[in-house]
Order: structure tokens, then sequence, then C-alpha cells
């Protein structure tokens, strides 16, 4: 009975984490990107408005790549917002990265609510052109 209990606990436990995992994500917004390959590196886009310096957040934790950042739109003093397009108060989004990728080298700007990532490729995955010589 006690057993009976204890699981029946965890799976409540379980569906409340479950709900509030939900409620996050149906807040969150999926930024836009373009992502496109250079010889050296790849170059991602990502089109957060609202978002700042201050409350974007950039991490790579075992090849997975996360960008999280916080919608801030300023609104003129005594003016609110009668319609707004936008239905969240966050962007997140999340990439696994290759191990081509040198994740201590990867480069991060913001400006506008652009952001620019630089996401270096290993010297040994780098393309690199070899010569022929005649025998």
């Amino acid at each position: 009975m006690k057993k009976e209990m204890t699981q029946k606990a965890a799976s409540h436990d379980e569906k409340q984490q479950e709900v509030a995992t939900q409620q996050q994500q149906r807040r969150s917004l999926t930024p836009m990107v373009d992502i496109f390959e250079r010889d050296e590196a790849l170059q991602v886009i990502a089109d957060m408005p609202g978002v700042t310096q201050e409350s974007l957040h950039i991490e790579v934790d075992n090849n997975v790549l996360s960008i999280e950042g916080d919608i801030k739109l300023d609104m003129p003093e005594g003016l609110s917002p009668s319609y707004a397009e936008v239905r969240g108060d966050r962007y997140a989004r999340r990439f696994t990265l290759s191990q081509e990728i040198d994740t201590e080298a990867i480069e991060a700007k913001i400006s506008n609510g652009v952001l620019h990532l630089t996401l270096p490729k290993r010297e040994t995955h780098r393309r690199r052109r070899i010569d022929v010589k005649t025998a």
C-alpha cells in the first residue's frame, strides 16, 4: 500500500512538472534563423526582436548550443499596447553541434534584435587545397 502511494505521488509530481514545462514552452517563441557555411565557419543569424545583450543567454553543453533571450519591448511613457502580435515573453532555440565545431571559439554579437553567431570549424575539419606535384 505504501509503495502504491509513493508511485502515485511520483506520478503526480511528474505530471505537474510536465504541465509546467509545457506552459514554459508555450510562452517561448522559436526565433527564425538563417544558417550558412563558409570554409572556416558556420554563420547563424537569428531574428530576436526585443532581446538585448543583457537579456541574452547563450551556452554550449555537451555539444548542444542553447540560445535564450527575454523579450523586453520598451513602450513610450503613458502608452500601452492595444494589440500585440508577439505572444511570448522569451525566445528559445537549441542546436546539436557536430564534432567539427570548435565550441571554445564561438563568437556572438547582437544588434537591434539580430543575433550573429560564428561557429568556427576545427582546423582538422576545414577545407583546404591539396597541391598536386608531378612525379
